[in-house]
């Protein structure tokens, strides 16, 4: 999801650089989606994170 964001904002930016003609406002809202797909990928790490910790206490 963070890589089609990614795209989605360079693909938007891209016009503004070249002084072409800009894309559709759905493109904006396309580029996002790099945040949601940074703010799923920070919730996995949470998660990760705490399972490590409930694995370490059971194992005392």
């Amino acid at each position: 999801m963070f890589f089609i964001g990614a795209v989605a904002t360079l693909v938007t930016v891209a016009p503004l650089l070249l002084h072409a003609k800009p894309f559709p406002t759905f493109m904006f809202g396309l580029s996002m989606l790099m945040g949601v797909g940074f703010l799923i990928a920070a919730a996995g790490v949470l998660r990760s994170i705490a399972a490590g910790r409930r694995q370490a206490r059971a194992g005392r």
